[in-house]
């Protein structure tokens, strides 16, 4: 289907595109920006007044609880509700049951996905076999089946050895990997150490349980060549490290999730098991530090740290309540939130969930044009609503996982229409 897309506001971060203007699209590619090919005749126009046009967005971290975890959310429902967030490209960690370290389980997961026709996705393989932490896994026979890089999702490395080795070994073939920085130990708590959850007698997890898994992760990058991507940054002295690394000229990137850009600790309130997340929610001055270094691109990407938890693991006491959010169809209204109430504005709101993290999909992209707007590229894309007012009501939300710190909050912004190769998916 030929679609002409009119009058919008063009926002593409990429090129510094911002201008109002046309955009054809045929054969699931980007025709023309402004100028209409010769002999283009479109089956359906979509009227972009009073909307912007962007590129769809790219999520780096969504879990979609497929295989295993059907019960918490399922295939179709987390792909739903990522094209009804405007996310057209998502990348998944490999802690499902079980986990992502054979071929054949990748493969299965990729063509689960593509049948369904939404969002792009990449997932990322295990970086040691079951996530155990013992024996690395066969990576460039994962990479083969469509892994994107390695991690060990949420689950720390203890052995520091094993850490160099796979360093070493990704380093070797050029692949990257994806870690969450937290000491095993240190770790272990349910809340950011601090006065609240001195108050609230819940177990606290020090700044120092990041500190010291980025220094270490620092370290051997400096020792093996490997290329890094921290996962969910979450402390002001964790921004102060990460920027340490880059002057250094360091290959190190990473992300920010939506719940520490915006929620502090004090968001715990009495026990409130929205807020129990992982990472834990930190401290204001964290929160203000994480917003500064997004703004300044210390920080490379925002992310909606997608988790659905069902119900019945939700509603326990705090500290044993599961970990994780609902968050794929808000990424985009707290993006746009976050550019202008930090005065970073629109366009690096967009770049920070479409082009920066389309970046670190760069080998799986093969110049498709992911993340970006680009005449001959392919038409993944979102028409948004940025006046749009909505509330967040968990169950109004598509996906399956209903439970969300921001429950009730006032949000603007919205996806109308999105495309991923041509094809309106959503609107």
């Amino acid at each position: 289907m030929n679609i002409q897309i009119t009058n919008g506001r063009v926002i593409d971060p990429a090129s510094g595109t911002d201008k109002k203007t046309d955009i054809a699209i045929a054969d699931g590619k980007i025709a023309g920006i402004g100028n209409t090919p010769a002999g283009f005749k479109a089956d359906r126009t979509i009227d972009a007044a009073g909307c912007i046009v962007v590129p769809g967005l790219v999520d780096l971290a969504a879990r979609l609880r497929e295989p295993g975890y059907e019960h918490e959310g399922m295939l179709e429902s987390e792909m739903a509700a990522a094209i009804a967030g405007g996310v057209t490209s998502l990348v998944c960690p490999p802690d499902t049951d079980p986990v992502l370290d054979e071929p054949g389980l990748v493969e299965m997961l990729k063509f689960r996905a593509e049948k369904l026709q939404c969002a792009r996705l990449f997932p990322l393989g295990a970086l040691t076999r079951s996530l155990a932490g013992g024996v690395l896994t066969e990576m460039a026979e994962l990479t083969e089946a469509g892994c994107i890089g390695f991690s060990q999702a949420d689950v720390p490395l203890a052995d520091t050895q094993v850490l160099q080795r796979a360093l070493l070994y990704a380093s070797t073939f050029g692949y990257t990997v994806w870690l969450r920085p937290q000491d095993r130990d240190l770790g272990k708590g349910v809340a950011a150490s601090g006065p609240l959850a001195t108050r609230l007698g819940l177990s606290g997890v020090p700044v120092s349980a990041e500190t010291i898994a980025i220094f270490t992760i620092v370290e051997l990058m400096k020792s093996t060549g490997a290329r890094v991507h921290l996962c969910r940054i979450s402390s002001a002295a964790g921004v102060a490290l990460v920027r340490a690394a880059k002057a250094q000229g360091l290959p190190l990137t990473c992300d920010v999730s939506i719940n520490s850009l915006h929620l502090a600790d004090t968001d715990i309130g009495y026990f409130d098991s929205r807020a129990r997340l992982n990472p834990p929610l930190r401290q204001q001055g964290d929160r203000d530090a994480l917003s500064a270094a997004l703004a300044d691109g210390t920080i490379d990407a925002l992310v909606s740290d997608h988790t659905p938890v069902e119900a019945d693991a939700k509603t326990l006491p705090f500290a044993e309540s599961e970990p994780g959010a609902t968050g794929l169809e808000l990424l985009l209204p707290l993006a746009l939130q976050w550019g202008e109430r930090s005065g970073a504005g629109i366009a690096r709101a967009i770049e920070v969930i479409t082009s920066a993290p389309a970046r670190l999909l760069a080998t799986a992209d093969a110049g498709t044009g992911i993340g970006r707007l680009v005449e001959g590229g392919v038409a993944d894309l979102c028409v948004v609503d940025p006046a749009l007012e909505w509330q967040v009501e968990p169950d109004a939300l598509k996906s399956q996982g209903k439970h969300t710190p921001f429950a009730g909050y006032p949000v603007q912004g919205r996806a109308r229409h999105t495309l991923v190769a041509g094809r309106v998916v959503h609107g």
